[in-house]
């Protein structure tokens, strides 16, 4: 086991959800935007997004590198009557195929710096045409609200965290609903508490 599966997986083998059990308000805003289909959650640790997609009634999958996460996302499926499809591994090596899905939800998706752009693109193919993602992760200048306050979680290098111009130039062949920097407050389980800086992004694929 690696280091970067080991860490996450210390992280969800608690009792507690790291990131708690509530979707991510960003999420929650742009879905009921959306008309139900099928979605993929990258890196999305212990479900709270996914399961709650689910009981909107979205067909919904879900990959992380953590057993640890999927066992708490499994769990906390059953306790909310939905099921949802949850690989574990690397994108390249999943069951996933081309124009597979309506929409993808990247919500604090901090792939290590030297892959995340390649991960982008490979999702990017998984998409179908019209397709919509939802990102909301760090922003660079988050940095400056870490060192304030390192309860609000969140990469501490900046080639972790993105940039407007990193998302524009990931996912080219989007049109772009909403993309903007902003200062937001985070209550979120153990690990997302506190004023934070993020990017959010909604794209429609052409």
């Amino acid at each position: 086991m690696n280091n970067w599966t080991k860490r996450w997986d210390d992280r969800y083998k608690t009792e507690e959800f790291a990131y708690g059990e509530e979707p991510n308000n960003y999420l929650r805003e742009q879905i009921e935007k959306l008309q139900a289909g099928s979605i993929l959650f990258p890196a999305e640790g212990e479900g709270r997004n996914a399961i709650f997609t689910a009981k909107l009634g979205w067909n919904v999958s879900a990959f992380d590198i953590s057993e640890e996460g999927k066992n708490k996302a499994l769990k906390l499926a059953e306790a909310n009557n939905v099921s949802i499809d949850y690989q574990v591994g690397e994108l390249e090596a999943l069951d996933f195929h081309p124009v597979q899905f309506d929409a993808i939800a990247l919500i604090y998706a901090h792939f290590p710096a030297e892959i995340k752009s390649d991960i982008h693109k490979e999702l990017d193919e998984l998409l179908r045409k019209n397709g919509v993602i939802i990102f909301e992760a760090f922003s660079k200048k988050h940095l400056e609200y870490l060192a304030i306050n390192d309860k609000v979680g969140g990469p501490k290098d900046i080639e972790s965290l993105f940039s407007i111009e990193e998302i524009k130039a990931d996912f080219p062949n989007y049109e772009i609903i909403e993309l903007e920097e902003k200062e937001i407050e985070l209550n979120e389980g153990l690990f997302h508490n506190g004023t934070g800086s993020v990017i959010r992004f909604v794209g429609k694929k052409k």
